[in-house]
């Protein structure tokens, strides 16, 4: 047999081709993840829910790209070795996170990692108050602000007493105001004499939530607000004399009487409130919320002691054990509170079951990529839309609390706590492709 060359070969040329051939041969053939570590030690510091993640959601399609040796796996089972090759990040060598997945349509647990560690839950803690609001309250409720008088009017002259009564509406503004120095003038009133009542006694006098830090924004918890500003009856009585109603009467604190007069009724739906609670995390609106719940269990005046009571009621309800848990206020700022990703997976369970509870609740949730604190995050094409979840975040906490859907069509509930993180980037960019996960096909 004879063997016929093409031209010559040089030696080095042939130990070339063998050396490529022994590489090609002896590499294991293997899918390839390409998978971005979250570093326990990055340096951005972002310091807003807001802010922009687009490279994370890029760097999350990558890390989670098809794995063909996930093929033969259910969807559930794909989902939990994904989830699970996250947890080796390194970030988790100095930090902690509860995490739990629940498939609202098959009613199992998809995947669930410390899920019952107790952790700060930050802002998802309005979530809880939320949910425990519209159960004990009903989605019809409405903030109120009273403007009442005892006495008689003659001659254009008010003599006796007027009351401001608090509510405590955190959207209370100066349009209302107006509303009620028109009312009385409508009532032929152009002079005052007597007294001027501030009503604060739907609240306990507790301007601040146990274990908020002294050196935080904090909102004042007063029922009598105006504009968020406690400076109520001063604008009142600067508000009457504009509008030319002389005022010769004293101020004072004190309950109006069951026989009073009413004058004006401004009033704001839960909706209303709930809307910006959720979607923009507003704590004094979440505040508020928290003690309606305490007012409707009758005790006067409302204290997070009643609160915390109405919220243990609806940890028994779902069959959870409140004394595992501390509820400390209403918007997630103390210190104080500690919840488990369980608990807020129950209760996102229950909202969706109780269609009275849901229908309020879900349009309120910031949508990714669309409002809220969710405007700029998660922008993917599985993602953008469809997660609709509350985000949390204060020092070294981070956290994200909600629904989205499965590639599947399923409904899912989640919750994901970061706890230890000093650079929140880190736990927003896990919670993200934690979403991204579970919405996209496996």
């Amino acid at each position: 047999m004879k063997m016929i060359l093409f031209g010559r070969i040089r030696p080095r040329a042939i130990v070339l081709a063998g050396l490529i051939l022994c590489f090609l041969f002896s590499s294991p053939v293997k899918a390839q993840v390409n998978h971005t570590p979250l570093e326990a030690d990055e340096t951005i510091i972002e310091d807003d829910d807001n802010d922009d993640n687009d490279d994370d959601n890029a760097l999350v399609a990558d890390s989670i790209a098809s794995d063909s040796t996930l093929n033969h796996l259910p969807w559930d089972k794909a989902v939990g070795v994904k989830l699970n090759r996250l947890m080796e990040s390194d970030m988790f060598k100095t930090s902690q996170v509860g995490l739990m997945v629940y498939d609202l349509d098959a009613d199992s647990v998809v995947f669930a990692h410390n899920e019952r560690q107790t952790l700060r839950p930050a802002s998802t803690m309005k979530v809880i108050t939320a949910i425990t609001a519209i159960d004990k309250l009903g989605g019809s409720y409405q903030f109120k602000t009273e403007l009442k008088y005892t006495g008689k009017i003659e001659n254009h002259t008010l003599t006796g007493a007027v009351y401001c009564v608090g509510g405590f509406d955190p959207r209370f503004n100066n349009d209302d105001l107006a509303a009620f120095v028109t009312s009385l003038k409508e009532m032929g009133v152009d002079t005052i004499r007597g007294t001027l009542f501030s009503d604060t006694s739907m609240k306990d006098a507790d301007r601040l939530g146990e274990g908020w830090c002294w050196d935080d924004k904090n909102p004042v918890l007063s029922p009598l607000l105006i504009s968020r500003k406690d400076e109520f009856m001063d604008r009142f009585i600067r508000r009457l004399r504009q509008d030319s109603i002389v005022v010769s009467a004293s101020n004072y604190t004190g309950s109006v009487p069951y026989n009073a007069y009413n004058v004006c009724t401004r009033f704001h739906t839960l909706d209303q409130i709930l809307m910006r609670m959720l979607k923009e995390s507003d704590n004094l609106y979440a505040e508020s919320m928290f003690y309606q719940t305490a007012a409707s269990t009758g005790n006067r005046p409302a204290s997070a002691k009643s609160a915390r009571a109405v919220t243990n009621q609806l940890v028994r309800k779902i069959g959870l054990d409140p004394a595992r848990y501390n509820f400390a206020d209403g918007s997630g700022l103390s210190l104080y509170n500690y919840v488990t990703a369980e608990l807020e997976v129950r209760m996102l369970r229950y909202a969706y079951r109780n269609n009275n509870i849901y229908v309020h609740l879900y349009p309120a949730l910031p949508i990714a990529g669309v409002d809220g604190t969710l405007k700029k995050r998660m922008r993917g094409s599985f993602t953008n839309g469809n997660v609709h979840a509350k985000t949390g975040t204060v020092t070294g906490i981070s956290s994200l609390a909600g629904y989205c859907t499965a590639s599947n069509g399923h409904h899912l509930a989640f919750s994901i706590i970061n706890q230890g993180v000093m650079h929140r980037k880190n736990g927003r960019a896990f919670q993200d492709r934690v979403c991204t996960i579970l919405c996209s096909p496996q």
